[in-house]
C-alpha cells in the first residue's frame, strides 16, 4: 500500500513545480518520515523519491534541509543493515552522477548537497567521511562507485578536505580500488586520486604522501594491462587511458608511456563525442520542461496535484 503510494507520488514530483508544491501541501514532512519506516523497501524508496524532488531544484533542496531531511538521510547511508537502503540514501545525497568519457567530465545532478554549502557543511558535521570509508569498503561494487564519485566531489569542490581524507587513510584504500576488476570502480577510484594528487598543500606528489610508491606501481601495472587490451577493449577504456596518463602527469611531470605507445589517443577519438548521456539520466518530465522556453503558450489545463501522503503510519 505504502510502496504504491510511493511510486505514484514519484510520477507526480518529476515534474519540478509539484515537487516543489509538496511542501506546501503538507506532503514533504511525512514523506521525510518513511526515512526512518520499520520496512526496508520503504527507507528505500523514500529515499528514490527524496532524490527526484532535489534533483535540478535549488528550492526543494532548501526545503528538504529546512525540514531537517539530511539527517535520516545520512543515518541510513552511515549505518541501515540493508545495502539497498543505504544506496539509495546516497543517491538521494549525492543524486548520482555519469561519466562521459571525453576528459572524465561528471554530469552531476543539483542535489542536497551539489553546490549546496549548507549540505555540505550538515555532511562533514555528521562525519559523513567516516561514513564514506566504511561505504568504499563494501561488497557493492555500485555503492562503491556512488561513495568514490561522491569523495571525488566534495575534494574538487574543497581541496583542504583532502586533509581529512588523509588522516582517514582513503587514499590507500583507493589505491587499492584502482586495480578492481569492475571498470567503473577503477576510473572512479583514479579520479579521486588524480583530486588528491592536485591537491598542492601536500607536497611533491599533492595529497598522496608516503602513498606515492604504492601508485607508481600501480599506474605501471594498469600501463601494463592497457597494453595488453584487444582494440575493442581499449576504446572501452577510453577514460581510464586518460585518468592514467594524467595522473602520472600530475605526480612524475612527464606523459605516461602511453603516448609513446600510442595508446592514449586511437583513431577517430579526436571527434567529440554526442552528448547523450543528460538524455538517459534526466526524468522525463523534467528533460521536457529543460527544452521548452517561456515564449512557449501556457497550457490551460491545470496540473493534477500532488498525492498527499497524509499522516505517518505507525511503524
Amino acid at each position: 500500500m505504502v510502496a504504491d503510494m510511493l511510486d505514484e507520488l514519484q510520477e507526480h514530483v518529476e515534474s519540478i513545480d509539484m515537487a516543489n508544491d509538496l511542501h506546501s501541501i503538507g506532503g514533504l514532512v511525512p514523506l521525510l518520515g518513511y526515512l526512518k519506516n520499520s520496512h526496508a523497501n520503504i527507507r528505500a524508496k523514500a529515499a528514490e523519491v527524496v532524490s527526484t524532488i532535489v534533483q535540478n531544484n535549488p528550492r526543494s533542496q532548501q526545503l528538504v534541509m529546512e525540514a531537517n531531511g539530511l539527517e535520516p538521510l545520512l543515518s541510513n547511508f552511515a549505518s541501515d543493515p540493508d545495502v539497498t537502503v543505504r544506496t539509495k540514501a546516497l543517491g538521494a545525497i549525492s543524486c548520482g552522477y555519469n561519466c562521459c568519457s571525453i576528459v572524465y567530465f561528471l554530469i552531476l545532478n543539483f542535489t542536497l548537497i551539489r553546490h549546496n554549502k549548507p549540505g555540505i557543511a550538515a555532511f562533514r558535521l555528521a562525519n559523513g567521511y567516516a561514513a564514506l570509508r566504511d561505504a568504499v569498503g563494501a561488497d557493492s561494487a555500485r555503492f562503491q562507485r556512488k561513495a568514490l564519485n561522491l569523495i571525488q566531489y566534495l575534494l574538487h569542490e574543497n581541496h583542504s578536505d583532502c586533509n581529512v581524507v588523509n588522516e582517514l587513510g582513503l587514499p590507500r584504500v583507493m589505491l587499492h580500488l584502482a586495480s578492481s576488476e569492475d571498470a567503473e570502480v577503477r576510473e572512479a577510484a583514479l579520479r579521486g586520486l588524480l583530486e588528491l594528487a592536485r591537491d598542492k598543500t601536500g607536497g611533491g606528489n599533492g595529497g598522496l604522501g608516503e602513498e606515492d610508491e604504492k601508485l607508481k606501481q600501480i599506474l605501471e601495472e594498469r600501463i601494463k594491462g592497457i597494453s595488453l587490451m584487444s582494440p575493442e577493449d581499449l576504446g572501452a577504456a577510453r577514460e581510464e587511458r586518460q585518468l592514467v596518463d594524467c595522473l602520472w602527469s600530475t605526480c612524475y611531470k612527464e606523459p605516461s608511456s602511453l603516448r609513446e605507445k600510442g595508446l592514449l589517443s586511437l583513431p577517430g577519438e579526436d571527434d567529440p563525442a554526442p552528448d547523450v548521456a543528460s538524455k538517459h539520466f534526466e526524468p522525463p518530465l523534467r528533460g521536457w520542461a529543460a527544452n521548452h522556453t517561456g515564449d512557449s503558450k501556457p497550457s490551460v489545463k491545470k496540473q493534477e496535484a500532488p498525492l498527499l501522503l497524509g499522516p505517518i503510519p505507525p511503524n
